[in-house]
């Protein structure tokens, strides 16, 4: 992939990774719970530090960063581990859709190294560096407004899968870093 689609310098990012055709697999509980399983992995064991996300119905947006540059590395470990989890997921009693995702993570398969039978998620994360705090802001904005502009829910705070959610599962990175963050960005 080209170094200008990675997340590759020290800097926060704003990323953003599609199950393939658009596919609402995060509609159930099961898929996202694989996937905050998977994040907190990354932030516990890797190093990673998770300013914002949300997991919508076919996609998701994270504020992540890594201080090495390694965040690409890390998302693509992220986006294996899950893949794989998933299609475990899939063979589950309760999953009605099973047949018909199965058969479509087969087309979008390209049969090649990274995707032999199955292709889960879209091969870019679409990393935008934030750079400056106005550009981080936005992204921040963007990101938890999400579930809201997309008419799933009437205000931010009531989407479970968000650092909107007073009751996210998952634990964000703290204040006093975003700031000692930011203070690195325009430096």
């Amino acid at each position: 992939m080209s170094e200008l689609r990675k997340a590759n310098t020290s800097h926060p990012y704003f990323l953003t990774f599609t199950i393939v055709g658009w596919i609402d697999l995060f509609t159930r509980e099961r898929y996202c719970e694989i996937l905050v399983d998977g994040l907190k992995h990354c932030i516990e064991k890797k190093g990673m530090l998770l300013f914002e996300y949300v997991i919508m119905p076919s996609h998701v947006h994270l504020i992540a960063q890594h201080h090495d540059g390694a965040l690409a590395a890390i998302i693509r470990d992220l986006k294996s581990y899950t893949s794989r989890e998933i299609l475990k997921a899939l063979d589950e009693p309760g999953e009605s859709r099973r047949d018909w995702i199965k058969q479509l993570f087969r087309n979008y398969a390209d049969g090649k190294r990274q995707n032999r039978e199955f292709a889960v998620w879209q091969k870019t994360q679409h990393p935008v560096e934030l750079s400056w705090p106005e550009i981080f802001d936005q992204k921040v904005e963007y990101t938890i407004m999400n579930p809201v502009t997309a008419g799933l829910v009437t205000d931010e705070a009531f989407w479970k899968y968000s650092s909107a959610c007073p009751f996210s599962p998952l634990k964000l990175t703290e204040e006093g870093d975003i700031e000692r963050n930011l203070a690195g960005i325009i430096d």
